[in-house]
């Protein structure tokens, strides 16, 4: 891939998706497989005028060692230099990069229930802090491909041929041709026209339909307002959580859904992959759940918390995204959710609530956000769902027919 594409491609990144201001500390979290590529991130962050930008690399099979040798209490501990860590990043607010490689079987065998117990142990002591950060930094997750991530996509081509490929499925779907920058502005002005049409029907739930047995009714918070795109953290600063994005997402009402929803493309969870699965929903939480591969895992997960099995956002995205149209599985949750209509288990997001900068987290999560150590992505669109909104004023309106927008 040209370097000077790649260039526009961490540019988007650090002034589109975080939107680095100077003098802010700037986290990147990513993997060993493109090293150059963060290279050039950290110098356009630093082009930004970034105070100083730190990198923590990681290696998902190491991770899979620590889980098999060391115990529970062990993997579970929060050391005092780490709380010290969480308590710089509260005081600094920095903005955050996770940039994606991972290979998606990396984590296969790796003992769930063990890690699940750990997590147990660390998350009390580490959500404080991560409760101080919501909703006032700027972060982004974009992707870079790893080797093994690009055979996924593409067995049949060597190495160097697939890595190349899915580099370039990923800036296409990235919309980095031309200037980037510019590009994303227009692409986040139709986004929140999007919204601003379905944030003025008043819609109270949302009924999905399919052919594959999906029948499932969403309650919708009064509040709550559709989002897509960039958004303006409390700071007043605009950035892009996601590149790629095609979504028009909200925040429904923890304790409203009832019904059955079938998944339409596989998740990757935790390195490890789930296929052909569904949930029931009664009262709003996950009472029954099937899966052809990834059951047990999919069980763990809905164990980790008592939030983990209510729902914390609905996205819509038409089945004739760029993603979608470009006709690969990336099996990757941040490409596929933009090719589907999707649903997400675990945390609701408290920036969809109106007005939540004069907000605390407290108040937009009494009204009706999910709370959760998790916040996981699962795929539903399809070219035969139908979704309906029922409006606060006792319409009935046309949202999707047949996978696509019906306005």
């Amino acid at each position: 891939m040209k370097k000077s594409v790649l260039k526009e491609y961490a540019r988007l990144i650090v002034r589109s998706g975080m939107n680095v201001q100077p003098g802010q500390e700037v986290l990147i979290r990513a993997g060993l497989d493109q090293p150059e590529f963060v290279k050039l991130v950290v110098e356009e962050a630093y082009k930004a005028k970034a105070k100083e930008v730190r990198v923590e690399f990681s290696y998902a099979p190491l991770g899979k060692v620590h889980v098999r040798y060391q115990s529970v209490k062990t993997l579970g501990t929060v050391k005092e230099w780490e709380k010290a860590r969480q308590q710089h990043y509260v005081d600094v607010v920095p903005c955050t990069l996770f940039l994606d490689s991972e290979d998606p079987d990396a984590s296969k065998g790796l003992n769930a229930a063990k890690l699940a117990k750990a997590r147990r142990l660390s998350y009390p002591i580490l959500k404080p802090y991560r409760d101080q950060l919501e909703n006032k930094q700027q972060w982004c997750i974009a992707a870079v491909p790893g080797e093994a991530w690009a055979k996924k996509v593409f067995p049949g081509l060597s190495k160097g041929q697939a890595i190349e490929k899915l580099w370039q499925a990923v800036l296409d779907a990235s919309r980095v041709e031309g200037d980037a920058v510019k590009a994303w502005e227009r692409h986040d002005q139709d986004l929140m026209d999007r919204c601003a049409y379905l944030n003025s029907l008043g819609i109270a739930s949302l009924h999905y339909t399919a052919d594959n047995g999906t029948d499932l009714t969403v309650g919708m918070i009064p509040q709550a307002q559709f989002c897509g795109g960039g958004e303006n953290n409390k700071l007043g600063v605009f950035f892009n959580p996601n590149i790629p994005t095609e979504e028009c997402f909200i925040s429904p009402m923890r304790g409203q859904a009832e019904g059955v929803v079938y998944a339409t493309k596989p998740l990757s969870y935790q390195g490890q992959m789930i296929e052909n699965f569904s949930f029931r929903f009664e009262s709003g939480k996950v009472v029954e759940v099937h899966a052809e591969k990834g059951e047990e895992l999919l069980k763990t997960m809905l164990s980790l918390d008592d939030g983990a099995g209510y729902l914390g956002e609905c996205a819509l995205v038409p089945q004739s995204s760029p993603i979608a149209k470009s006709g690969l599985l990336f099996y990757n949750t941040l490409f596929d959710e933009n090719a589907a209509c999707h649903l997400a288990l675990g945390a609701g997001f408290a920036d969809t609530i109106q007005d939540f900068q004069n907000k605390t987290l407290e108040e937009c999560r009494a009204m009706g956000v999910n709370d959760s150590m998790i916040h996981t992505d699962f795929m539903i669109g399809c070219d035969t769902m139908d979704i309906d909104a029922a409006t606060w004023d006792g319409k009935t309106v046309p949202i999707f027919r047949g996978g696509e927008w019906a306005f």
